[in-house]
C-alpha cells in the first residue's frame, strides 16, 4: 500500500499543470419570496446542470476556465440567461429571479435532480436526503427504517446491535459503506448508530443488485451513506435531549481556501443514554424461587451506552491537480451495558463492553485523469479497533436488578460464575487495511467503462486477562484477508431514454485460525500451535436496465447472480453481540431479480404526487443466518451463524408521495415478501419440520406513512412552522421455527409526532418530538422491546454559511 501511495502522489505532482476548473455556486433568490427551490440550472458551453436545493442553493463543480452562460429556469419565475465569464478557481454569483404567473399543468420538467438521477439507473434503489430530517429527532437507523422495503432490526434503544434486513435479505448480507468505504473498516464506535443525519448528505440504499463501484460482496444489497463534504464555509451544531436521558450533541464544518483550494473538513458527535426505558409483556418475567414465572413490568438497568467520535481531512480542493486530495484521521470510543443475551428472558447485570478505533485514511479523486473522460478514484486506509469484553459478576438476577433468590432463600450463582459464560476480561485487537482504486471511462457521453477493486484485510488478536498468567502467554491469532475485482459497461441510448449497465464480479478469500495449546512431551510441557487455513473464490454477474417511457414512466429492471463470503464475526464469533466462532462456514449465493415501475413527478395545479411500485425474488443457497435456539431460559445464549440451505423470498413493495402547494407532504410506503425455507430432507434423508415454513425471527410485512405541513411566516415574517405525524405497522411474526404463542410477537402500531419552528433562512431550529405516543409495544430481534413512549427537544443552530 505504501508503495501505491507513494506512485500515486507522484502521479499527481507530475501532472499539476493539467486545465484549469473552478467551482461556480450561487443562489436563486426573489426579492419577495426569498431563496426559489429547485430551481433548474443549466451551464451551456460545458452541457452540465444541477437542481437548487430547498433555499435556492446550487454548487457547479470542475467547470474548465473560460466564457459560458448560464440559464435559470423554475416554476416560480422567467427564465433567465446570465453570461458569465470563469476565469478563477470559484465564481460566485446571485440570480435575482423575477415572479411569474404560470398555471403548472403547462410545465414539463426535463432537468433530472442527482436523487432522480441514481433512481433512474435500473437498480431498485431509494436516495434518501436527509437536509428536512436532519434538524428533528432523529437517528440514522430510524430515518432507513421509515423507507420502503428495509426493516432496521436492532436489539434495544440507542446504541444496541443492529442488522438491516432489505426485502427479505438480511444480516451481514447487507452491507454499510461510509463513502464507498466498507463500515466495518471503522469499527462498531462508528457506524450508522452513531452518525446522525446532520453529518449525512445523502443515503443510497441498493436492493438485491448492487452496482460495480462499491466492489463489495454484498449478496442482498448495500447502504452507502455519503457524508457531507460541501466547499461553503460553514459550521453547523445541534444539541438534543430526551427521554430515558438521552443527549445527543454533533457539529460539522467546512473551510476553503480559495486562492490555493485548501480544504479543512471538520466533524464530531457524542450519544449517550440510559436506556432505562420500561418493558413488559409475555417476554419478561421473573422466576420465582418455586420456578413459576412472575410477569413483570420493569425498567432497563444494566442498558447504558454511550459513544463519542469525530474526523477531520486536510487537504485541497477543486485544484487542477486534484479534484480532491484529502488525508483524514477519524477516532471513535464506545462504552455499551449488555442487558441480555439473544432473548430478554434473563437479565444481565454487569456485563459490558468497550471499543475504540483510529483510522487514517486517504483520498484522491481526479476526473480528466492523463486523459480527457477517465476518472481515478483512490482510497486507502488503516485502521487500528480495540474492543474489551467484560463479564465478572457472579450472581443471577430478576427483572428489577435484584439477586435471584432460591428455594433455601440464598442467592442464586451462576452456573459458570459469570453472567454469560465463564468470568471474562477479553481483548480484542484488530488491525484493519482497506485499499480500494476505481477508474471511470467515458468513452463518449454514452459509454462507460468502470474497473474497480478492492482489498481487505483483518489481523485479529484476543487476550483473556481473567485465564491464568501461564493461558495468557498463549495468544490466539485470526486473520482474514479478501480481494473483489469488479467490471462493469454502462450504455445511455436512444437520447438516455435507454440506459443499461452489465458487469462482472471476482471474489476470493482467505482465512487462518491459529491456536496456541500446552502439550506435554518428555514429561514437560511445550508450546504448540494448531493452524487451520481455508481459501474460497468464487465469481459473479448481473445488469441493471431502466428504459423511459415517457419522461414521467421509467421502467427498471435488475438481475445479478450474487455472492457473499462469511464476515469476520460469522467466522471468528464476536463476544460483544453475544456470538460464537464457526470456522466451517460456506458462502452464500443468491439470484436476486428486481423489475419495478417509477413514475412521476405529475403536477395538477397546486398537486404534485409520485409513485414506485416494484417486485423482487431472492433465491438464496446456504443462507448464512444466526442460529435459533428455541431454549429461552438457557443461561448461556450465545449462538453462531450458520448456514441453513436454500432459501427463496417473493415479494413487492410500493412507495407513493403527494405534496400540495409546497406545504403538505404525504407519504406512503408498505413492503410485503414471503420467506420459505425451501430444503425438505436433511442429509440423513429425514424430512425437516420447519420445510416451506416462513422464515423466523424476520418482520415480513411492514408499512409507513408520514404527514408534514407546514405554517409560514408565523410569529414572524419568513419563518416556518412545520407539524409531522408517522405511523409504523409491523405484521407480528414468530422468532423461532415452533408455532407457539408464546414465540410469536404481537402486531405493532406505533404513532409519532413533531413539531419544529424555523426562523429565517434555518439559521436556527428548535424541534420537540414525542415518538410512541401511546406507549405501545414495539419488538425486534428475538422479540427484543424497543422504546415505549419518549420526548426529545432538539436545537440546530447554523453558525456562519456564504450568504
Amino acid at each position: 500500500m505504501k508503495a501505491v501511495f507513494t506512485l500515486l502522489l507522484v502521479t499527481i505532482v507530475h501532472f499539476t499543470g493539467l486545465s484549469q476548473t473552478a467551482t461556480v455556486r450561487g443562489k436563486v433568490f426573489s426579492r419577495e419570496n426569498g431563496g426559489v427551490g429547485y430551481a433548474s440550472i443549466k451551464l451551456t458551453h460545458c452541457d452540465k446542470a444541477v437542481v437548487a436545493d430547498h433555499n435556492g442553493f446550487f454548487t457547479f463543480e470542475d467547470i474548465p476556465f473560460g466564457q459560458e452562460e448560464l440559464i435559470v429556469t423554475s416554476v416560480e419565475m422567467e427564465l433567465q440567461r446570465i453570461p458569465l465569464r470563469v476565469n478563477k478557481s470559484l465564481v460566485e454569483l446571485s440570480v435575482i429571479a423575477k415572479p411569474k404567473n404560470i398555471n403548472l399543468n403547462e410545465v414539463l420538467i426535463t432537468q433530472k435532480s442527482e436523487k432522480k438521477e441514481i433512481e433512474t439507473k435500473g437498480f431498485a434503489v431509494n436516495v434518501i436526503e436527509t437536509r428536512e430530517v436532519a434538524q428533528r429527532n432523529f437517528q440514522t437507523n430510524e430515518l432507513l427504517d421509515r423507507t420502503a422495503g428495509i426493516r432496521v432490526r436492532q436489539n434495544g434503544g440507542l446504541g444496541s446491535a443492529v442488522s438491516y434486513n432489505l426485502n427479505g435479505m438480511s444480516g451481514n448480507s447487507v452491507r454499510i459503506f461510509i463513502d464507498g468505504i466498507s463500515a466495518s473498516t471503522y469499527g462498531e464506535s462508528f457506524s450508522l448508530n452513531s452518525i446522525p443525519p446532520a453529518l449525512i448528505e445523502r443515503i443510497e440504499v441498493y436492493k438485491g443488485v448492487i452496482p460495480a463501484h462499491l466492489a463489495d460482496d454484498a449478496l442482498g444489497g448495500a447502504i452507502n451513506v455519503i457524508l457531507k463534504k460541501g466547499s461553503v464555509n460553514n459550521l453547523t451544531a445541534s444539541v438534543s435531549y430526551g427521554s430515558f436521558n438521552t443527549l445527543q450533541a454533533n457539529f460539522n464544518g467546512t473551510y476553503r481556501n480559495e486562492k490555493n483550494g485548501f480544504t479543512v473538513r471538520a466533524s464530531a458527535f457524542h450519544n449517550y443514554s440510559n436506556n432505562d426505558y420500561e418493558v413488559w409483556g409475555k417476554f419478561v418475567r421473573n422466576i420465582l424461587p418455586n420456578g413459576r414465572y412472575e410477569y413483570v413490568r420493569a425498567r432497563r438497568f444494566n442498558d447504558a451506552y454511550r459513544s463519542t467520535g469525530g474526523q477531520i481531512q486536510l487537504g485541497f480542493t477543486n485544484v487542477r491537480w486534484a479534484d480532491q486530495f484529502m488525508i483524514g484521521f477519524n477516532g471513535s470510543d464506545d462504552f455499551n451495558e449488555i442487558q441480555h443475551g439473544t432473548y430478554m428472558s434473563i437479565p444481565y447485570k454487569g456485563r459490558t463492553s468497550e471499543s475504540q478505533s483510529a483510522v487514517l485514511s486517504l483520498n484522491y479523486i481526479k476526473k480528466n485523469f492523463l486523459t480527457k473522460g477517465l476518472e481515478l478514484n483512490v482510497n486507502g486506509m488503516l485502521s487500528q479497533r480495540a474492543q474489551v469484553v467484560s463479564d465478572t459478576v457472579k450472581w443471577n438476577y430478576n427483572w428489577f436488578g435484584e439477586r435471584s433468590i432460591g428455594l433455601n432463600g440464598d442467592p442464586i450463582l451462576r452456573p459458570t460464575g459469570a453472567q454469560q459464560g465463564a468470568p471474562t476480561i477479553n481483548h480484542i485487537d484488530r488491525n484493519v487495511s482497506t485499499f480500494r482504486a476505481g477508474l471511470n471511462y467515458d468513452l463518449t457521453a454514452n459509454h462507460r467503462f468502470i474497473l474497480n477493486h478492492i482489498y481487505y484485510a483483518i489481523d485479529r488478536r484476543e487476550q483473556d486477562f481473567m485465564r491464568t498468567e501461564t493461558e495468557r502467554d498463549f495468544i490466539g491469532t485470526r486473520n482474514l484477508e479478501k480481494n473483489i475485482t469488479s467490471v462493469a459497461y454502462e450504455l445511455k441510448a436512444f437520447n438516455s431514454k435507454l440506459k443499461n449497465s452489465l458487469f462482472g464480479k471476482f471474489y476470493q478469500q482467505g482465512i487462518a485460525r491459529m491456536d496456541p495449546a500446552l502439550r506435554m512431551v518428555d514429561g514437560k510441557p511445550a508450546r504448540i500451535e494448531n493452524r487451520t487455513t481455508s481459501s474460497k473464490t468464487a465469481t459473479g454477474y448481473g445488469m441493471a436496465m431502466s428504459f423511459a417511457i415517457t419522461p414521467r414512466y421509467t421502467i427498471l429492471a435488475s438481475a445479478e447472480k450474487a455472492v457473499r463470503l462469511p464476515s469476520e464475526n460469522e467466522v471468528f464469533g464476536n463476544p460483544g453481540d453475544n456470538i460464537v466462532e464457526n470456522f466451517g462456514i460456506r458462502p452464500e449465493v443468491s439470484n436476486n431479480l428486481n423489475v419495478g415501475l417509477n413514475a412521476g413527478t405529475f403536477y395538477a395545479g397546486k398537486h404534485k404526487y409520485s409513485f414506485t411500485v416494484s417486485g423482487f425474488i431472492r433465491d438464496t443457497r446456504d443462507k448464512i443466518t444466526q442460529r435459533i435456539n428455541p431454549r429461552l431460559n438457557d443461561a448461556l445464549q450465545t449462538n453462531p451463524y450458520e448456514n441453513i440451505g436454500r432459501n427463496k423470498a417473493i415479494g413487492f413493495e410500493a412507495d407513493a408521495r403527494y405534496t400540495h402547494d409546497n406545504n403538505l407532504t404525504v407519504g406512503l410506503n408498505m413492503s410485503k415478501f414471503n420467506s420459505v425455507f425451501n430444503v425438505r430432507y436433511d442429509p440423513n434423508g429425514r424430512e425437516y419440520d420447519y420445510y416451506n415454513k416462513q422464515l423466523p425471527n424476520e418482520p415480513f410485512w411492514t408499512a409507513n406513512s408520514n404527514i408534514q405541513y407546514t405554517l409560514r411566516d408565523i410569529f414572524i415574517k419568513k419563518a416556518a412552522l412545520n407539524l409531522y405525524y408517522s405511523f409504523h405497522f409491523v405484521e407480528r411474526f414468530y422468532t423461532t421455527w415452533l408455532d407457539i404463542e408464546d414465540f410469536r410477537t404481537p402486531r405493532q402500531y406505533i404513532q409519532d409526532v413533531g413539531i419544529s419552528y424555523a426562523f429565517p433562512q434555518s439559521r436556527f431550529v428548535i424541534t420537540a418530538d414525542a415518538k410512541n405516543i401511546f406507549d405501545r409495544q414495539a419488538y425486534d430481534n428475538f422479540a427484543v422491546q424497543k422504546p415505549g413512549r419518549a420526548f426529545y427537544l432538539k436545537v440546530n443552530y447554523l453558525i456562519n454559511n456564504l450568504y
